[in-house]
């Protein structure tokens, strides 16, 4: 969203006399909240994780066809081009270069997605064992929920 789009949908509620709401749809429960469950996680991570594998396997093209001076076929390419006096060795180069960084941009945000919801999944486990724990009278049962009350007051 835009700064002016921003400021418009300000004085949009402003005028309409209704509080702003970022974190539901118009229309929605009034009650609705942002819910992920661990199954959602762990599908997102999967997903992440597997196009981190394919996108280093298939979108390599500066290694692809390389040759036993480590030079993929493009650059050979790009090379030749270059020797010939062609202009467009040079650009051919640019775009492995620029095509590389952006696939390295992409496999980084890939591993970072997988790697965080993996670590934020392992997290919340832990925080719950450990609340649960602490729920605990020293014999080990359960805190009677009229106990649990006082925490809250």
């Amino acid at each position: 969203m835009g700064w002016n789009e921003w400021d418009q949908a300000k004085a949009d509620a402003t005028a309409r006399q209704t509080p702003m709401r970022l974190d539901r749809l118009p229309g929605g429960p009034a009650d609705a909240d942002l819910v992920v469950h661990q199954d959602d996680l762990g599908a997102v991570g999967h997903e992440a994780f597997g196009l981190h594998g394919r996108l280093l396997k298939q979108a390599d093209i500066a290694g692809a066809g390389i040759d036993g001076q480590g030079s993929g076929s493009t650059m050979q390419a790009a090379a030749a081009l270059k020797a010939d006096g062609f202009a467009l060795g040079a650009e051919l180069e640019t775009t492995v270069s620029v095509w590389t960084s952006q696939v390295e941009s992409v496999l980084q945000a890939c591993a970072h997605i997988s790697n965080h919801l993996d670590y934020s999944k392992k997290a919340h486990a832990a925080d719950d064992e450990a609340i649960a724990a602490s729920l605990r009278n020293r014999d080990g049962s359960a805190v009677s929920v009229s106990r649990l009350t006082e925490y809250f007051q």
